[in-house]
Formats: structure tokens, C-alpha cells, sequence
């Protein structure tokens, strides 16, 4: 299995990235995808604490989302920041895990990645509306964790 950096292809992290651009384009949210070889421990926990590290936290309504996956431990989590947690359905996030879920037991890792990117992306557009004056506060790119 490749290494995180070279887990998806060239254009595949550029549909990735354009799924995000979308996604963002509707509403403030900000949505971020990191990958890592490996995650230790519980997988949500490191998903918060790659949240904060990432600066995540720092939205000024609280609303990204990271897809975290850890991809030769053939793990994943999804998470969101406060101001998203407060409005979203109590199942919501692990709605959006079984639809990933679904893709990634059929190998298909990037149309699992872009399908909980779009769902998320709709349900940002209905409590966090695109506004004018809005900035990309968080990067497009896919982040790697150090060493990938």
C-alpha cells in the first residue's frame, strides 16, 4: 500500500481539492483533508488533536470540518468545530462516516472522500450561507502528517 503522500494520484488530490473548492463556494464553512500513515491510538482523538494543530479551532464561526485519514492503518474520522456541532443533527457525523464507509470498502477512497466532502458541503450551505465578504481561511491542499 503506498504512503499517504502517494495515496491518491495527481488527479485525484485535484479532485479532492476542487470537491473542497465546491463545497466552500456555497457556504463559509471550511473543510480541510490530512493524511498519515499511521494514527496510534483512538483515531478521534487524534483527529482533535490534528484539529487544533492544524489551527482548525481558529474559524472565526467555528465551522471547518477535517477529514482525517490514517491510511495504512485503514483508519478515519470526520469531525467539526463547535459552531457546526451546535446546529447539525446529533447522527450527522456518523451518517456521513457510513456513507464514506460504503466507498472505502470498495476501494474507492477518493469517491468516498468527495462524497462526505459534498454532503458536508450541503449541510454547511444551510446553516453557514455563503456571505460576501468571506475568506478561505483554511487551505484547499491536502495536509500530510510529518514524515509522510
Amino acid at each position: 500500500m503506498p504512503g499517504a503522500r502517494n495515496f491518491f494520484s495527481a488527479a485525484e488530490k485535484d479532485d479532492i481539492k476542487n470537491a473542497i473548492i465546491q463545497a466552500e463556494q456555497n457556504s463559509s464553512g471550511e473543510l480541510h483533508v490530512h493524511l498519515e500513515n499511521h494514527c496510534t491510538g483512538e483515531v478521534l482523538d487524534r483527529a482533535a488533536f490534528l484539529f487544533e494543530e492544524l489551527g482548525m479551532k481558529k474559524t472565526a464561526a467555528r465551522n471547518g470540518v477535517l477529514f482525517y485519514l490514517a491510511v495504512k492503518d485503514r483508519k478515519f474520522a470526520v469531525i467539526g468545530d463547535a459552531g457546526i456541532n451546535a446546529v447539525v443533527e446529533t447522527h450527522f457525523w456518523e451518517e456521513i462516516r457510513e456513507t464514506m464507509t460504503a466507498f472505502f470498502q470498495k476501494g474507492e477512497f477518493v469517491n468516498g472522500l468527495i462524497a462526505g466532502i459534498q454532503t458536508t458541503g450541503q449541510k454547511l450551505k444551510a446553516y453557514f450561507p455563503f456571505q460576501q465578504d468571506d475568506i478561505n481561511e483554511l487551505p484547499d491542499d491536502i495536509s500530510y502528517g510529518s514524515g509522510e
